[in-house]
């Protein structure tokens, strides 16, 4: 299955996820989550990158293949969020949502490492450094986007602050892993093979 199908793979099932959340009534886990804005904020989310690649990729006519992988790496925590609501794990599963926000931002920032690659940003370890700044500043828009929608007016402000601080930990500490598995595929792919030539053969007498 190639990359390009997985991605509109993940789309499919997780706007089928929002639709279902959305129009089917009297299921108690997806009440007081705001499905109704997610159903229209995930899918434009899921597809402004690979929409902003391909516009500028016409603006400057080329004609380099669209880096799929990446992208199926940026989709894929939408559809992982919208699954465990499905599944009720954030109720019923204790540690679901603090792992959530530490693999969710690995896979995200994987994927923006990936087209990072693309560029020319030297050397290795500023790469990996750029994937993990990115990665942080997502999770602090992320929490400031959870706060405005659900926190503010909502049941949970006396403990708003404590579980923002950890959910933006854990999603830079995700970005920080993405960054240096990032650096090292840089490091891996930069390094010269080792020369397959015949040794130099001795001068002759």
């Amino acid at each position: 299955m190639t990359a390009r199908r997985v991605t509109f793979a993940l789309l499919a099932l997780t706007v089928a996820q929002l639709a279902v959340a959305t129009f089917v009534p009297g299921l108690e886990r997806f009440e007081g989550k705001a499905f109704g804005a997610r159903l229209v904020a995930y899918p434009v989310m899921m597809l402004l990158v690979p929409a902003a690649w391909v516009l500028v990729r016409r603006r400057r006519g080329g004609d380099a293949p669209l880096p799929w992988a990446g992208f199926a790496w940026i989709v894929a925590p939408f559809l992982v969020d919208v699954t465990g609501n499905t599944l009720d794990l954030y109720d019923t599963v204790w540690w679901w949502d603090d792992a959530n926000h530490a693999v969710n931002w690995l896979m995200l920032s994987l994927g923006v490492g990936m087209l990072l690659e693309r560029g020319e940003v030297r050397p290795r370890w500023a790469l990996g450094l750029l994937v993990a700044g990115i990665g942080a500043a997502l999770a602090i828009g992320w929490e400031l986007g959870e706060w405005w929608a659900f926190i503010r007016h909502g049941t949970e402000l006396d403990t708003a602050y404590t579980d923002t601080l950890g959910d933006e930990a854990l999603g830079t500490l995700g970005a920080i892993v993405a960054g240096g598995v990032v650096a090292t595929r840089r490091s891996r792919r930069d390094t010269p093979a080792p020369s397959r030539s015949r040794p130099p053969l001795p001068l002759d007498r």
